[in-house]
């Protein structure tokens, strides 16, 4: 059948038949997932376009998947980071929604004392156990939403639940439609898209799910789930690791319209963030991340660095309040006893650290020169120069400058007689054998012993 596009005015194929292929033996894709050696990146050139939907946003798994992977929050830190959260995401919602456990009193504790905040967004969802018991529980919270695990790779359905394709796609709709019947919005996570047979299980599943969606009136959201972080973002990659191909197969063949589409991705192999991009760009409306990236294994997707990718793709900040970003760094380190690795972008203490004396020879001109953007300004994080031995007599002076607030006439350029003295005790330590990096504390005392030797005062 072909009808006529209204988003590309361009007739084309409306309904592609896409059957469930049961077979009797499991596709593990040997080819691209041997196992005793690395997995392979194939290529077969098809290109699908470029569909970024008419809006876009980020949802927060950090209180579920960020849960697995770390000793679980209070609930009273629940609260807390939920509020930050609504904070960030500003008054249009772009942290849409946040998704929480309800298998303990203290999580439905916090469940219960965030409703109570009253906020519009985060939307507050579940995650629950694919039972009519679980079901029930969420619909007396009063939540309007839960996820709920649909394992879509062989690996999964054969392996793990000993059973065939066609077991499991039953299976599953039976449940699904027992969560339409408590009246909850059910949103399907598709374990293992990146090692499932996309048309011989996906595509069909998805579809089945959208025409229930007909049927039933209750709108169905697809989580696609880069469980292992398989998934590629290159052009021209091969099923099942493409994202773009997994995003547009969802939308051109399963039908599923983007607002529906979330992808949920993990970094096990460096590609979570430039993975999530791509989901946005070829028509997927949501990414579902957790601060920092805190999740199974190697992690989620981090929320922090999406607020920068929408940015960028989006041209604004539609009203996000990023320097929120620090606040929550700075709670977590002080008040849960998280350490962020130092170089971790924009959270980390050395993100805008420089070393180099050059660096700090082109900062002191003009900080745009190294650094990402006005940091000071979007992250309350103010560009820094850590003095080591190869830092120069310009990292002293931006120190000074940055350490004692000088700016404009105050700050004191790389030939000031007290930027001299101080590089010149730097330049002794090293030489009597320092190695380590010159704390602030070690440079302040320094600086203003010298303050007073030389009559100077700021």
């Amino acid at each position: 059948m072909f009808g006529f596009s209204k988003k590309t005015n361009l007739i084309e194929r409306t309904e592609t038949e896409y059957p469930l292929q049961d077979v009797k033996e499991p596709n593990m894709f040997r080819n691209l997932f041997p196992y005793n050696e690395p997995p392979k990146i194939a290529f077969n050139h098809r290109l699908v376009p470029i569909n970024m939907p008419d809006e876009i946003w980020i949802t927060d798994t950090t209180f579920r998947d960020g849960q697995q992977s770390r000793e679980p929050y209070t609930t009273e830190q629940i609260v807390k980071i939920f509020d930050y959260l609504h904070h960030l995401g500003g008054p249009k919602g772009i942290v849409r929604q946040s998704e929480f456990f309800l298998y303990g009193k203290k999580d439905r504790d916090a469940v219960y004392k965030c409703m109570e905040k009253g906020y519009q967004f985060p939307e507050i969802t579940s995650w629950i156990r694919a039972s009519t018991k679980d079901f029930q529980l969420v619909k007396e919270i009063g939540l309007e939403e839960t996820g709920i695990l649909v394992s879509c790779s062989d690996y999964h359905i054969f392996d793990k639940l000993k059973m065939t394709r066609k077991q499991a796609l039953e299976h599953y709709i039976s449940i699904i439609k027992e969560c339409i019947e408590a009246g909850i919005k059910p949103r399907c996570h598709l374990e293992d898209i990146t090692r499932a047979d996309f048309y011989g299980f996906v595509v069909p599943f998805v579809r089945d799910l959208m025409l229930l969606m007909e049927e039933t009136g209750m709108p169905i959201k697809i989580r696609a789930c880069d469980t292992m972080g398989y998934g590629i973002s290159f052009p021209g990659a091969v099923l099942p690791r493409s994202v773009s191909g997994i995003i547009y197969g969802l939308n051109h063949h399963a039908r599923v319209p983007s607002e529906l589409i979330e992808w949920h991705g993990h970094n096990d192999f460096y590609r979570a963030v430039q993975n999530s991009s791509t989901a946005w760009l070829y028509g997927s409306s949501s990414v579902n991340c957790s601060l920092f990236g805190i999740g199974e294994r190697t992690g989620n997707t981090p929320l922090e660095a999406m607020i920068f990718e929408y940015a960028q793709l989006r041209g604004t900040l539609d009203g996000m309040n990023t320097r929120i970003i620090t606040e929550i760094a700075e709670y977590f380190k002080k008040e849960i006893g998280y350490e962020i690795p130092p170089r971790t972008p924009f959270v980390g203490d050395e993100f805008n650290v420089t070393r180099a004396g050059i660096h700090a020879d082109g900062i002191l001109k003009n900080e745009e020169i190294y650094n990402i953007f006005d940091t000071e300004l979007l992250l309350n994080r103010p560009i820094k120069v850590a003095i080591t031995n190869t830092s120069g007599i310009s990292g002293v002076a931006h120190w000074i400058n940055t350490y004692y607030n000088l700016t404009g006439e105050n700050a004191l350029d790389k030939k000031h007689a007290l930027v001299e003295k101080v590089k010149e005790w730097v330049d002794l330590e090293y030489e009597s054998g320092r190695v380590t990096a010159i704390t602030d504390k070690e440079l302040s005392i320094v600086v203003n012993e010298y303050k007073e030797k030389l009559g100077f005062k700021f």
